[in-house]
């Protein structure tokens, strides 16, 4: 009988896990994908959706097809319970059973780090299509009427390459529309110094980044926890108020739902993982992507998380499809990288500037990290996201 995998998730490292599966096992393999979206969504490009320098059309596509196209099943459905005894996922569909299960879930928002954040809250969080869009809304009103902006990234936040890129690109619009002398900006962040970005930092970074902030005229805030998003006004831990016009905050995120309901993952819904990312519990059970809990070493007066979005996600779905792969054919998972080990590559936008990240390691230890600034940066940005989604849409996932 042909094994089956279920694969939770169909975005990044879903998609990448379920057809990187079928392409090294082809018909020797029966592969379901189950989503809540059926949508692939670019999410890097959200930071370009306020300023309307990208539309949803610009940044997602139908999985369905694609998956089709490598035979397989795609069900539009949100899994609400994962039993591993029973080797079944329940969904708003029905239930599916599994030999292999590959729970790539993503990310929720947790605005309930500090009163004011969320829908119908005083910030923005460009941390979902959702809230890009309305953060595009707002700020069409501030362009009317400019005041005071923050731009920033709550204790225990990990996507602070957004948070960066956002407040580099207001500044950058600003001065397009003529009104950057009219509006003061603030950076504001838990990390430990700037250039921390959830990863311990790279050798000249904090220096850089100091660098970007004076030529754009960026008033920037390290080392200090959020209290409150009120109205108009942003409340830091040491009791100090800055008043602003409009905010984007980026939250801390946190595990599914179907994680949390079916206690495979810690107290935020992350799960622990070993290095070939199987699940500690269950070894026909693996997860990647940003639904993993990663272990940082260091520590640090506000808590800092990890960003695992992009090429880490898609690292960590190929070593869990290799595995899988090995465990049919009747051997020992064999393939491991942990989340530290995979080699850092980003691309931090800056409106018409930007920094090209490149390190050995994520996480320190490191023997090799370098960033790279200049315009060539923005354009590279640009071409990386068209070649992506035109690899993505056709799934050919075995490029880099």
């Amino acid at each position: 009988m042909t094994p089956k995998v279920v694969v939770l998730g169909g975005n990044f490292a879903g998609l990448t896990a379920a057809l990187s599966l079928k392409h090294e096992l082809s018909e020797d393999v029966s592969v379901t994908v189950i989503s809540k979206s059926d949508q692939f969504l670019f999410t890097p490009s959200l930071i370009w959706v306020p300023f309307g320098k990208r539309t949803i059309k610009n940044i997602s596509f139908p999985v369905a097809e694609t998956f089709a196209a490598y035979d397989v099943e795609f069900i539009h459905a949100e899994a609400t319970r994962i039993d591993p005894t029973a080797q079944q996922v329940e969904t708003t569909k029905g239930a599916y059973p599994y030999d292999y299960l590959v729970i790539a879930t993503g990310y929720q928002n947790d605005f309930s780090v500090i009163p004011g954040l969320g829908p119908g809250g005083n910030a923005y969080s460009i941390t979902s299509l959702e809230g890009a869009i309305a953060a595009g809304e707002g700020w069409m009103r501030v362009l009317n009427e400019p005041g005071p902006i923050i731009v920033g990234a709550t204790q225990g936040a990990a996507c602070f390459g957004a948070a960066y890129e956002f407040v580099f690109n207001v500044a950058h619009q600003l001065k397009k529309h003529g009104i950057r002398r009219q509006v003061s900006l603030s950076y504001v962040s838990a990390e430990p110094f700037p250039g921390h970005f959830g990863i311990g930092g790279l050798p000249g970074g904090e220096m850089m980044l100091n660098m970007f902030f004076k030529y754009t005229g960026i008033k920037g805030t390290f080392d200090v926890g959020m209290r409150e998003v009120g109205p108009g006004e942003l409340v830091l831990d040491n009791g100090r108020s800055l008043p602003f016009k409009y905010a984007m905050i980026v939250p801390p995120f946190m595990g599914a739902d179907v994680v949390k309901a079916s206690g495979l993952g810690n107290a935020r819904g992350f799960i622990e993982v070993e290095g070939t990312y199987q699940t500690k519990a269950h070894k026909n059970v693996y997860a990647v992507g940003i639904g993993t809990a990663v272990n940082v070493p260091w520590q640090t007066s506000h808590a800092v998380g990890v960003p695992q979005t992009g090429f880490p996600a898609e690292t960590m779905a190929h070593v869990a499809a290799t595995n899988i792969a090995s465990q049919i054919r009747g051997e020992a998972p064999a393939r491991r990288e942990s989340f530290g080990e995979i080699p850092a590559v980003c691309i931090m936008d800056a409106g018409n500037n930007g920094v090209v990240i490149l390190a050995d390691h994520m996480l320190p230890p490191r023997k090799h990290g370098v960033m790279i600034p200049g315009p060539q940066s923005h354009a590279a940005k640009i071409a990386f996201e068209k070649y992506f989604m035109w690899k993505t849409r056709h799934g050919y996932v075995s490029l880099p």
